[in-house]
């Protein structure tokens, strides 16, 4: 037995959707990035707007440029440097000496 309600089972504004509803979609403009890995990206942009020298790749992360036979560097990372590591190159070992001997004297009482 059907009940007769015909919005029975849809959801309020369900319908076709198209342009006569949300108007004409902006022009837009595809521009191609590559990155060193030789990956290619085609982000869409809006007709107007600026479009950007470089942009991230989405498959490695490198920055890719518009230009295919020269694209941007790769970052170069610093590797990790530990505390003692930036200590050594702000003193040196005759500094680290004279300091472990004023606290050693220290310590012992003798200033």
């Amino acid at each position: 037995m059907a009940s007769g309600n015909a919005i029975r089972g849809s959801r309020v504004g369900a319908g076709p959707m198209g342009e006569a509803e949300r108007g004409e979609s902006a022009p837009r403009i595809r521009i191609s990035f590559w990155c060193s890995n030789g990956h290619e990206t085609q982000p869409s942009f809006a007709g107007d707007a600026q479009v950007p020298d470089t942009w991230d790749c989405p498959r490695c992360g490198f920055p890719a440029g518009k230009d295919r036979d020269s694209p941007p560097d790769p970052p170069r990372t610093e590797p990790y440097k530990t505390h003692l590591a930036y200590v050594r190159e702000r003193r040196s070992d005759a500094d680290g000496e004279a300091i472990l001997a004023e606290a050693l004297a220290k310590l012992r009482g003798e200033i």
